[in-house]
């Protein structure tokens, strides 16, 4: 009896610290990515951005995304690579207020993401 409640507590424990590592994960790893995407944006809107700046932050997001996938639901991550794509080809033919709006979405989604993760009421049930 006392090792089964032992076990338990134990479990217990395990499951409350993964999930905090989780969610401190996933916040910096998408505050991260998120600051990039400023700097992106500040140059977007100076029009002085290069698609290789774009390139740049597809690098910094692939570089997250292959841990993130643990983390994630792929669709969510199907939907960044599928923004940053755009907004690549978008820079690349100097479509400023296109390329822009894309940038919007994609400094939404990083900011919305990890809500998904937090513990919260909304998310228990």
């Amino acid at each position: 009896m006392v090792k089964t409640f032992i076990s338990m507590i134990v479990v217990a424990l395990m499951i409350f610290s993964f999930s905090i590592f989780e969610q401190h994960y996933v916040n910096s790893s998408f505050d991260e990515f998120h600051q990039v995407l400023c700097v992106l944006y500040d140059k977007v809107d100076a029009q002085t951005a290069t698609q290789e700046d774009v390139y740049a932050v597809q690098n910094n997001w692939l570089e997250k995304k292959q841990s993130l996938h643990a983390f994630i639901p792929h669709n969510d991550i199907k939907e960044i690579d599928l923004w940053l794509s755009e907004s690549a080809t978008l820079v690349r033919d100097e479509k400023w207020e296109d390329a822009i709006s894309k940038i919007e979405v994609l400094k939404e989604l990083s900011e919305q993401i990890p809500k998904t993760f937090t513990l919260s009421f909304e998310n228990i049930f």
